[in-house]
């Protein structure tokens, strides 16, 4: 073998990441160091194998190793990857399942600037946010996966646990909406550090995170990513037995309900979001109705990076925004598309945040409170216009702008359009749209009422309408998705079920919901499974959707796989959108924080690492990113 080539890592590694080493003079790089402590149970790890590793599209790479001394301390020199993630793992000698990891770096990939750590303190909390936050790029080898969501995720690590300080992050500490989830982290903390002085506690802790049918974590990584994939396993037992151990505090007093770490953004402007849409970078753009603390409409569109800070300019006024409605779609330029509901009219945003529409928006194709939009895959600008014709209120329209030109608009009417209120693309370029039956206001401030109706009219490319669906389950239907199969997936407010309709037109099944969600929203993630918002009782719902593979056993589509009541968290307030990013968070819009008096909510929240990572923007059905190419997304 010449020199250079790849030379095997030692066996106890390559049983835990099956990963190769690379020398200097590929990585191309100049030698760089990075020092740091093991601690568990708060105290330090002698003897423990340290191995620093990079992880890209191609695979999880060895870059060093070094055994930690009497301190718990360690140094690696190594040459730095051109880009991907750096993480170090440690396998401690005396307990053979004790396995702490640690983000320590990223590159320039996604959408939060590339970072190196030198110095770095690994321990149970830089474990969990590890684990979390890139769970749908880890497996028994290692970390590994395409860009931008790659480097988002581990960007995401550090909102969980400082790896400079191994200390919980600024995002659970400096928000009190997110005590719940701090709590929750540090039990899930004080479970692996079981690992570290009480083996018994540490059989118990593996037993219970195998998942039924699973097979048993061979370690502690292992046991909290089956965790975040399971996240209703043994809440009660888990929590019981973290009991036994008090090094990481504020921690849970009582079972919760679900595994699930949720991380609330609140930003500048960023209130009452009514819709949410990712950029191929991966930053989260949000629609917002009201300026803070009031009922006034928004004049700001707003931008967050993955880990939550205001980017591009955020808050972005200018281009005829007034009051943002539920609507926000991205073009295959990168351009943002949102409907300004209060100034009857379109607002489109470069991808650098530069508002690019007049002063008081588009207005042609005389549209009166528009809310969904969607872009078709030639590039026309499909917006459904919730009240319709001038002089016609009641009756609606859909209005397409052919390849993003205002000047060209078209207005197309059916006597099946009743309030439009989503629009989505199919794989054959036709439109679907939901006939809410009510206006956006009646909607959020109705009660209960017994017969609203509703309906889902698909046109054509041709723009002419093809089919229209009812059902009597279609009740108030709002915002809905297509799943990878074309299957449409409708949220019905008023009879908190999501209606399945098929490619055909016809309906596939009615999914209940847990009583009184009064979903919103919904959105599929890249193995076809359903997600909801719910606005009534502010809550998430997961189904099973159409691909049983990626539900557990026994579950058929539309299987409830959430908790009875949803996965609900101190940080979710009243939701209206739910997306999936592409690194396998489900984020969700804080519309309302309260509904008597109607009171607007504040910020995003993340759902971390539980769902399926979706190329975006949704180009336009759920595909998953690939590592096969180097674009990951089709374009």
């Amino acid at each position: 073998m010449r020199a250079g080539a790849l030379r095997l890592a030692s066996a106890a590694v390559a049983a835990a990441c099956a990963a190769l080493t690379l020398p200097a003079s590929a990585l191309g790089a100049a030698p760089a160091s990075l020092q740091g402590t093991v601690t568990g149970a708060g105290k330090p790890l002698q003897g423990s194998q340290v191995t620093l590793m990079a992880g890209s599209r191609s695979g999880a790479t060895r870059l060093g190793q070094a055994t930690t001394d009497a301190h718990g301390s360690f140094r690696i020199t190594y040459t730095k990857p051109a880009d991907g993630v750096l993480y170090v793992e440690a396998a401690s000698q005396q307990a053979h399942r004790l396995r702490l990891r640690s983000v320590v770096g990223f590159g320039a990939g996604g959408a939060v600037p590339e970072r190196t750590e030198t110095k770095v303190k690994v321990n149970e909390l830089t474990t969990v946010a590890a684990t979390y936050a890139l769970a749908q790029f880890s497996d028994r080898l290692g970390i590994a996966g395409p860009a931008p969501g790659l480097q988002n995720a581990a960007a995401t690590s550090y909102t969980l646990a400082d790896p400079t300080t191994g200390k919980p992050g600024k995002a659970l500490t400096g928000d009190s909406a997110n005590s719940e989830t701090l709590a929750t982290q540090n039990t899930l903390a004080n479970l692996v550090s079981l690992c570290a002085t009480d083996s018994t506690g540490c059989g118990k802790l593996i037993r219970l995170a195998t998942p039924a049918g699973g097979s048993p974590p061979t370690d502690t990584v292992q046991a909290v990513l089956s965790l975040v994939r399971n996240p209703t396993q043994a809440p009660g037992r888990l929590e019981a037995l973290a009991r036994t151990a008090t090094v990481f505090t504020p921690a849970l007093t009582a079972a919760p309900p679900s595994w699930i770490l949720a991380v609330r953004h609140p930003a500048s402007q960023v209130y009452a979001p009514g819709r949410i849409a990712f950029d191929a970078k991966g930053n989260v753009w949000a629609s917002n109705n009201w300026k803070p603390g009031t009922r006034d409409p928004s004049a700001y569109v707003t931008v967050q990076d993955p880990t939550g800070r205001p980017t591009l300019g955020s808050p972005i006024s200018g281009g005829g925004m007034k009051g943002g409605a539920w609507g926000l779609a991205i073009d295959h330029d990168g351009s943002v598309w949102v409907p300004s509901y209060g100034g009857n009219a379109m607002s489109k945003y470069s991808p650098s945040g530069k508002p690019l529409s007049p002063s008081a928006g588009w207005k042609n194709g005389d549209l009166v409170k528009p809310q969904g939009v969607a872009v078709d895959q030639r590039g026309n600008v499909w917006i459904a216009n919730s009240h319709g014709l001038k002089g016609k209120p009641g009756v609606g329209s859909v209005v397409v702008y052919p390849h993003g030109d205002p000047s060209k608009a078209i207005t197309i009417t059916d006597k099946s359009f009743n309030h439009p209120f989503a629009v989505q693309i199919d794989d054959r370029g036709r439109a679907w749209v939901t006939n809410s039956h009510l206006s956006f206001d009646q909607i959020r401030e109705a009660g209960r009422p017994s017969d609203i109706g509703g309906s889902v009219t698909v046109i054509g490319p041709d723009f002419k309408p093809v089919a229209s669906t009812t059902d009597q389950s279609l009740q108030g239907p709002l915002g809905f998705a297509l799943d990878s199969k074309g299957n449409a997936w409708v949220a019905n407010f008023f009879t908190s079920s999501v209606t399945e309709i098929r490619p055909n037109g016809t309906v596939a099944g009615v999914h209940r919901l847990p009583k009184k969600v009064f979903p919103w929203s919904v959105a599929i993630d890249g193995q076809d499974r359903v997600w909801v918002a719910g606005f009534g009782n502010s809550s998430v719902t997961l189904l099973c959707g159409a691909n049983h593979a990626a539900c557990p056993s026994g579950a058929s589509t539309g299987t409830v796989l959430s908790p009875a009541q949803g996965f609900r968290n101190k940080a979710i307030q009243h939701l209206t959108a739910v997306q999936i990013d592409s690194s396998g968070n489900a984020w969700v819009a804080n519309n309302w924080s309260k509904l008597v008096p109607p009171t607007g909510g504040v910020g995003l929240v993340e759902l971390i690492g539980v769902a399926t990572p979706v190329c975006t923007p949704l180009t336009p059905l759920p595909a998953r990113p690939s590592s096969a190419n180097t674009t990951a997304c089709p374009k």
